[in-house]
């Protein structure tokens, strides 16, 4: 049988780990009460992540079209060289 002392103490110990799980446990009410500062660095993370989204896609959409113009451009080269190849040279004239 188990003596009042280490009864006791078992007792003790059981209520400090009970103490110290409910500490760790996040507090709901606590979190919805948001000061007025929290709630503008939110706003304010939610605004830089929508213009970095919007800041990639006018970058991709930048980058299309250098790669469009690029494009069009070394056509245009491509039909200058064969056109200079295709023109007979021109007479000299004494």
């Amino acid at each position: 049988m188990l003596n009042p002392t280490k009864s006791a103490a078992t007792w003790i110990a059981v209520g400090v780990l009970i103490a110290a799980l409910a500490a760790c446990q996040k507090k709901e009410a606590a979190s919805e009460a948001k000061g007025p500062a929290e709630k503008a660095g939110q706003q304010i993370d939610q605004a830089a992540a929508r213009a970095g989204t919007e800041l990639n896609k006018a970058a991709e959409k930048a980058g299309e079209t250098m790669q469009q113009l690029g494009q069009k451009l070394e056509n245009k080269a491509e039909q200058a060289q064969n056109s200079k190849q295709d023109t007979p040279p021109a007479e000299k004239k004494p």
